[in-house]
């Protein structure tokens, strides 16, 4: 029940950053940045579970510069320099903040954290901000909730092989073929929508510029992307030794535990638009 009150909480809270105008597009990049920023509090915390300890006001600190680059910018060519700036910023701290014996795993757990919860999170202003911004971001959200959800009840109900036991033995392979699976019938019902409504003039999806099977394919594309987010997080707890990465949502346990997924899911869409829209 807790899990279900987050969500209905939290799920109408994300649409409306999602769909708002464009004049208020900061507005979401500031949220972004403040998820990242409670995700990278919690990923220095599963760092300090396995003995290093670092500056995690600095790596907070470093995540938030990192957005108000993107915002002020917008321009990978200015932006990436940043991002090299505040990696180094952060090995030249620990250096001389922390002690000799530390400086290894303070260091990387910092540069590590900036990337990890930083760098890959900035994908989601930066889908945010293309003409069809509102539309791929929810299409991300969708694809990825979708195949979270379905995983879920299939592998309870008939998950019998089990898909990385070392990692994450609550998940099996029939729970990750129904998430693709869901993921692929989302997109199809999400692309079949934005058509209904062009038919009566309601301009707020647009999916025109490609056809069905470009956007069922890039689902599943995506998925297998959330699904490695996820156990890549799932890794990161075992090896720290907790069963979540925090508390602060209810039912979900820490806000890297929510957003394990789209840590590379949205990077990997970013990246296919680029692609796509090469040729």
């Amino acid at each position: 029940m807790k899990r279900v009150l987050t969500a209905v909480i939290l799920v109408p809270i994300v649409l409306v950053l999602v769909f708002l105008p464009p004049y208020l597009q900061w507005l979401f990049t500031a949220a972004t940045a403040l998820v990242a920023a409670l995700a990278a509090w919690e990923c220095l915390g599963l760092a300090q579970a396995k003995g290093a300890n670092p500056l995690r006001i600095v790596v907070v600190v470093a995540t938030l510069v990192l957005f108000a680059a993107w915002g002020e910018w917008q321009d990978a060519d200015r932006f990436l320099p940043v991002y090299g700036l505040l990696c180094l910023a952060l090995l030249l701290i620990c250096t001389f903040a922390s002690p000799t014996e530390r400086m290894l795993p303070d260091a990387t757990s910092s540069i590590f954290c900036l990337f990890y919860t930083g760098l890959t999170m900035v994908a989601l202003p930066a889908l945010r901000e293309q003409a069809n911004g509102p539309s791929l971001v929810l299409y991300l959200l969708l694809v990825v909730w979708a195949g979270d959800v379905a995983a879920y009840y299939v592998g309870s109900a008939w998950g019998r092989h089990k898909l990385a036991p070392r990692i994450s033995p609550g998940k099996s392979w029939e729970g990750s073929i129904a998430s693709v699976a869901g993921s692929m019938l989302v997109a199809a019902g999400l692309v079949g929508l934005a058509e209904l409504l062009a038919r009566w003039n309601i301009a707020v999806l647009f999916y025109a510029e490609e056809s069905v099977w470009y956007w069922v394919g890039l689902a599943v594309l995506v998925n297998v992307a959330a699904q490695v987010g996820d156990l890549a997080e799932s890794a990161l707890k075992r090896s720290a030794g907790v069963k979540d990465s925090g508390s602060l949502l209810p039912g979900h346990g820490g806000v890297l535990d929510r957003i394990d997924a789209l840590l590379v899911a949205a990077p990997v869409l970013w990246y296919a638009q680029v692609v796509q829209h090469s040729f």
